[in-house]
């Protein structure tokens, strides 16, 4: 992946950095999950703007490489997708707004509906209006966060009018990025019970991690959304993702720190000898989580003419700091740039640093950044 993507000659860069994402990356990610997943189909999860990689880009994207099947949060969500994939499913895990039905058909949006309260709505929709789009049936086996428990979708299935109009029943992993984690294998096996009462309608339970389970999990129909953008959907293990993000920092001030003074708020870091620190433009209104900073022994690395450079000092709103003392000093210059997530130093290293996810690393990444699609 390039490091940085140039302006029209002339034009001055005035973003405090640059996000770069990688589609041929993400497109490679896709591929290799759907590869491990045939003769299931492998669906793209572009919630959250695609995990802050831009919903449009990555959506068409995935579709020229064959994906058929999307997943987005929020009806909002879905319908901007929409302009981006016009002819393939898209599924709004967060369910059917009360009113909405008719939103979702104009769109033709399909709900991933969760409580018999939706389901009946959808239903008076459906009967009253003969929309064939499709929807989504989510089956709680044990995250009780969304879905219909076990024992309503068995009284479901049962009911004297059948089967409720739906192209798919779902669930959802609570624990399958934990390695052999019990509950992963009882939700297997309830999913596998459940959806049992609901023939010839196709299943979905796997996400990223769930990949990665093997045939048991796979089911007709899996849903990664992680992995695509080169988190690490095991994290027992090597990362068997590509990198698609590249974020590059743009220095604006280099300046020498005589030792026993301190730099940032609240003076918790001291320079042990003479330090050269660089000052870039980014803080965690950028999503430079302000945790990766204040947490005892933790180590954030940017890189600046191949060579780490540790961030020092708390991260604040608009600025970080980096001890670029090792880095050669034609690379720390003002209008040089520090690449903070790189193939280096990458976004689950950054979560673990600020004791997080990697999830939201990528999805706090902010709307300040130049952002750059490549590889499209």
């Amino acid at each position: 992946m390039p490091a940085v993507q140039p302006l029209p000659a002339g034009t001055p860069d005035l973003a405090g950095g640059v996000l770069t994402i990688d589609l041929a990356a993400l497109v490679a990610n896709w591929r290799a999950l759907a590869a491990r997943l045939a003769p299931a189909a492998c669906a793209g999860v572009v919630k959250a703007d695609a995990y802050g990689c831009g919903a449009a880009e990555a959506g068409r994207a995935l579709r020229a490489a064959g994906c058929t099947t999307f997943f987005v949060a929020l009806p909002a969500e879905g319908r901007a997708l929409r302009a981006a994939v016009p002819d393939a499913a898209i599924y709004v895990l967060n369910g059917l707004p009360q009113g909405a039905a008719e939103t979702f058909a104009t769109a033709r949006l399909r709900p991933v509906i969760g409580d018999l309260g939706e389901l009946a709505e959808w239903e008076a929709f459906v009967a009253r209006t003969g929309w064939s789009e499709g929807a989504a049936l989510h089956l709680d086996t044990g995250m009780n966060r969304l879905g219909l428990r076990p024992e309503e979708a068995r009284a479901l299935a049962l009911r004297p009018r059948g089967q409720p109009p739906v192209s798919l029943v779902m669930s959802h992993f609570a624990c399958a990025d934990e390695k052999d984690h019990p509950m992963t294998a009882r939700q297997i096996a309830l999913f596998r019970e459940v959806r049992a009462l609901f023939p010839g309608v196709p299943a979905s339970l796997a996400n990223s991690a769930g990949v990665f389970l093997g045939p048991e999990a796979h089911f007709d129909l899996a849903r990664p959304g992680y992995a695509l953008y080169g988190g690490n959907p095991t994290p027992w293990t090597a990362n068997p993702m590509r990198p698609v993000v590249r974020l590059d920092l743009r220095i604006i001030q280099a300046r020498t720190v005589p030792p026993g003074e301190t730099v940032g708020y609240g003076a918790r870091w001291t320079a042990p000898a003479t330090r050269r620190i660089a000052v870039v433009s980014a803080g965690y209104a950028d999503g430079l989580l302000r945790a990766a900073s204040a947490r005892p022994g933790a180590r954030v690395l940017g890189y600046a003419g191949g060579v780490a450079c540790p961030l020092v000092g708390r991260i604040s709103m608009d600025l970080a700091a980096f001890d670029v003392t090792d880095a050669p000093a034609d690379a720390v210059q003002r209008g040089d740039t520090i690449a903070l997530l790189s193939e280096r130093f990458g976004v689950d290293d950054y979560a673990e640093a600020a004791g997080t996810i990697g999830y939201e690393v990528l999805t706090s990444l902010g709307r300040r950044y130049r952002r750059v699609h490549v590889g499209g």
